[in-house]
């Protein structure tokens, strides 16, 4: 009988012995029962028999994960605290039967993409280190350099990963790689059904896919000969995971680019500090386009204001196109009464619930707990109840009534549910079938708007006053990248409503003087001076939360290079009936930080390294 160590996958526990009569070879894929379930393990190594009885493994599949893969699950495991199990639960196997014949004949052909100078010298700059930056402006081509990237990739027989935050997959980015790569090319993100998510594996397995464009998930598929890594928009928060384990897909495709030895390029109209300042960077500036932005600043509440109102009949009288941009969905963030004060929140968590008029409810936009609208205060009985923070179906129900014959479509998670809809949507507005589109964070995220002509940007200050030290750079990044958004074919105008016009204004068209800038405010406190650890304790006991935190903040003070920033309640105390705490963590060395917590872990605590989210 043999007997071996296994990691059960999706397991956040460590690893277990099973037996087997067969002679299985380690990295191979097999199934086991574990807590009375079948579920798959990988095989780690062979070990002598225990002295404990076994399980019986029951099948040995045919799938596995090679020597890289099984590497990069260990760094996973160690740097973000994680189990094995839940470090390859993100990774797609091999197949042990599969076409070795990689075809790439298609790579020969006569290029259609003719670069600038500028773009060229950014290209010879890429190529000519590891891990690179390209600091392009909005409009300014960042695309045709990765494709011209791809298409010597390709001629060396090498195949090319290509992320992209999830709601930057745009059918105008596949519609051009489609059309250039061809049958090269495959789509991967989690809005794909199960079937399409099938014939795109089958692609990568055959080797006939050769450029892998996808959301974060596309990093963890099965490729052989790899020969470069891409990540677009690389600032964006999107490509940080929520859940265990948090790893940041930007920075494992970095180290995967050590661990694969191949190039690794980043890209961004507003890079992150962190890669400002860590890598060498190639600068784009300007775009393709002759038109001009002209901004305006306006102090006023969160509000369409006559002026904006005035501008977006006067836009809409050109037969011109207009966004507005809110940080908000939904009608209104919040309800109050008018007359006590009594705020509307969720019963699982300590947030306000934000109201949607069209399904007559109030959502909880974190544990999606929804009720009706109230009618009067609980409290006092007032029927003077007040909403607040305008939302994106707020302003378009007010567009609509003081311009009727506009065509106004909303554009954020609320009406964009599937990758259908968004391709519907932007058809539309680039068909001119609609004149104005509101919307989040959505608006900005790469997608080519012909006409546009006026961008109304609302919700800045809100942005500026949230709890985290990358307030600015988050708050000035949106900005610029809405406003990218305009002026593509004639000249524009861009509405920004704040009260802080004086940090705004000299930065607007000069990212890089903000960073250099930054440089200063983030020496000796934050990244990328310092390394930050966020450990999260969670219960429907909130005693139990509070204990579990101090329990290990006790033990966490034998740890002198490690700087406990604080202990307490989490800014938001409750989300989906668990209370929360949390422990801010600070060191000069990542490794400083990740031996301070293996050695001070206990069960209610879940690591977030390099946290982004402090809400």
């Amino acid at each position: 009988m043999n007997y071996y160590k296994l990691s059960i996958i999706g397991s956040p526990l460590e690893s277990f012995t099973y037996h087997s009569s067969k002679n299985i070879y380690t990295s191979l894929i097999v199934s086991v029962l574990f807590n009375n379930r079948e579920k798959k393990a990988v095989v780690l190594e062979k070990v002598e028999k225990p002295d404990f009885d076994t399980l019986e493994i029951l099948e040995v599949t045919n799938t596995f994960f090679t020597q890289k893969q099984l590497e990069l699950a260990q760094f996973i495991a160690s740097y973000y605290i994680c189990s094995l199990g839940d470090a390859f639960a993100l990774m797609t196997p091999f197949l042990r039967e599969r076409d070795e014949e990689n075809d790439f004949s298609h790579a020969s052909e006569v290029s259609k993409i003719v670069l600038s100078k500028k773009q060229e010298e950014a290209l010879n700059f890429l190529q000519k280190h590891k891990v690179a930056l390209l600091f392009g402006d909005t409009g300014s081509g960042k695309t045709e350099v990765y494709m011209k990237y791809f298409e010597s990739v390709l001629r060396e027989g090498k195949r090319v990963i290509f992320l992209m935050p999830e709601i930057s997959l745009t059918p105008q980015m596949s519609k051009r790689l489609k059309e250039h790569f061809g049958d090269d090319f495959v789509l991967w993100h989690s809005k794909l059904t199960p079937l399409q998510k099938k014939k795109a594996l089958a692609k990568i397995y055959s080797g006939e896919a050769k450029i892998i464009a996808g959301a974060r998930s596309a990093l963890f598929l099965p490729i052989e000969d790899l020969g470069l890594i891409v990540v677009d928009e690389e600032h964006d928060d999107s490509y940080k995971s929520a859940s265990r384990p948090r790893y940041n897909a930007r920075d494992l495709a970095i180290y995967m680019g050590k661990l694969y030895d191949v190039s690794v390029v980043l890209g961004s109209a507003t890079p992150s500090l962190s890669s400002y300042v860590k890598f060498p960077h190639a600068r784009l500036k300007g775009g393709h386009f002759a038109s001009n932005k002209h901004f305006v600043y306006e102090k006023s509440p969160e509000e369409l204001t006559e002026f904006m109102q005035n501008t977006l009949r006067e836009t809409l009288e050109k037969k011109e196109q207009s966004i507005v941009f809110l940080p908000t969905r939904a009608n209104f963030k919040y309800l109050i009464c008018g007359d006590c004060g009594h705020n509307f929140k969720c019963a699982f968590c300590s947030v306000g619930m934000s109201l949607h008029q069209h399904s007559r409810a109030m959502k909880c936009h974190y544990c999606n707990f929804t009720q009706a609208i109230p009618q009067v205060c609980p409290e006092c009985h007032s029927p003077h109840l007040v909403s607040s923070r305008l939302g994106t179906a707020e302003a378009v129900k007010n567009i609509k009534e003081f311009l009727p014959q506009a065509r106004v479509e909303q554009f954020d998670r609320d009406t964009i549910t599937t990758a259908n809809k968004l391709t519907k949507a932007l058809k539309r507005f680039n068909d001119r079938e609609s004149d104005i589109l509101v919307g989040t964070q959505m608006l900005s995220k790469g997608h080519d708007y012909h006409d546009v002509t006026l961008a109304v940007v609302l919700g800045m200050d809100n942005m500026l006053n949230m709890g985290d030290y990358r307030v600015r750079e988050k708050a000035l990044s949106s900005l610029i990248q809405v406003a990218g958004r305009s002026g593509r074919a004639k000249d524009a105008k861009v509405i920004v409503q704040t009260f802080n016009e004086d940090f705004f204004k000299p930065y607007i068209e000069k990212y890089e003087d903000f960073l250099e800038d930054e440089k200063i405010f983030r020496q000796e406190l934050y990244p990328p001076y310092k390394k930050l650890c966020r450990i999260l304790f969670a219960h429907k006991n909130g005693a139990k939360a509070q204990d579990a935190m101090r329990a290990m903040q006790e033990k966490l003070g034998a740890f002198p290079k490690v700087e406990i920033v604080g202990a307490k309640k989490c800014a938001i105390e409750k989300v989906a009936n668990k209370y929360r705490f949390e422990i801010l963590l600070r060191a000069d060395k990542s490794t400083d930080i990740i031996k301070a917590v293996r050695n001070c872990k206990v069960p209610l605590a879940e690591v977030d390294m390099d946290p982004i989210e402090f809400g």
